[in-house]
């Protein structure tokens, strides 16, 4: 649910008015650069040494200063993010004691890119286009989508939430019905939302309607693992890791990223599932959408255990 920043700031000091006290402690607030793709980008980036960029703007304030520092650290190339006069997109995600997350997104003041601005340059030289569903630049993804294709690249879309699913249900089957999307995720929810109306229910089915659209199609199942299509091909792979998260911000992004690492590399799909489920695992062991060094060792050492070939840039 989209807030102006005045909400955004009084939402930080309701937190900060009702946090417990705790010495002992480390703060139980974080700042860190995020956002779906960007989640997606930085670990394929610093946890399989895939080489990836961003395309997108940020602001020349304190977080977009955050932002560039962060993505530059992890090795993603910004050479296409525009840096403009302004506010960078913020968004605050509480997180209860069972790993389930309320996000509350600023995006009205900030700076964004426009689909004029997006060129032929931005994409040279890339495999794939990684983007999430989101209405408020429709036609910057519709932009993205016409230029990559024409440069070849194949495209991969997340849902990005249940309530965009719901809300803006016809713009996405448009998306999807163009034949441009080559992967698409959803996860349970967004995928319950997507077969609203429909005959069938389940994530099965809704794994089996985004199939016909998409090359590859995969439906997250939080604890329960995940299902993947691709053409006849139908598999399920159990998740990996603790079943109670500490915080399950990221999880379908580090999805993303372990799955599309398995692309890249040519593996079957059911070894692309289960990259996706050990990236997965690894991020809800620690408060945020970025992995720790510590939890990538965790990941490498799972997908050790399940004969998956590791990254070169492994630490």
């Amino acid at each position: 649910m989209p807030v102006a920043i005045e909400e955004l700031e009084h939402i930080l000091e309701e937190v900060k008015a009702h946090k417990l006290p705790s010495p002992d402690e480390l703060s139980p607030m974080k700042t860190m650069a995020g956002g779906s793709v960007a989640n997606t980008i930085r670990g394929l980036s610093s946890g399989f040494g895939v080489s990836c960029g961003i395309i997108g703007a940020c602001g020349d304030d304190e977080q977009g200063k955050l932002f560039v520092s962060n993505m530059s650290f992890s090795g993603v190339n910004l050479s296409r993010l525009r840096m403009k006069q302004g506010h960078t997109a913020q968004c605050i995600c509480m997180v209860d004691e069972s790993g389930n997350r309320t996000m509350r997104p600023c995006l009205s003041s900030a700076v964004k890119i426009q689909a004029g601005e997006l060129t032929k340059e931005d994409f040279k030289g890339s495999k794939w286009l990684v983007l999430r569903y989101a209405i408020f630049n429709l036609d910057v993804i519709q932009a993205a989508i016409r230029i990559a294709k024409q440069e070849d690249l194949l495209v991969s879309l997340d849902l990005a939430s249940f309530e965009m699913v719901r809300n803006f249900r016809p713009s996405l089957l448009q998306l999807l019905e163009s034949g441009d999307i080559d992967l698409c995720f959803a996860n349970e929810d967004e995928a319950m939302e997507l077969l609203r109306g429909e005959q069938t229910s389940g994530p099965e089915a809704a794994a089996e309607f985004l199939a016909r659209r998409c090359k590859w199609a995969v439906v997250t199942l939080g604890v329960n693992g995940c299902i993947a299509r691709h053409g006849k091909e139908i598999v399920r792979v159990p998740a990996i890791g603790e079943s109670k998260a500490t915080d399950a911000t990221g999880a379908g992004d580090l999805f993303a990223c372990g799955f599309l690492y398995g692309l890249v590399k040519g593996l079957s799909l059911e070894e692309c599932c289960k990259a996706g489920a050990c990236s997965g695992g690894s991020v809800i062991r620690a408060l945020g959408g970025e992995v720790t060094p510590e939890n990538w060792q965790w990941m490498y050492k799972q997908m050790q255990m399940k004969g998956l070939p590791l990254p070169d840039n492994r630490k």
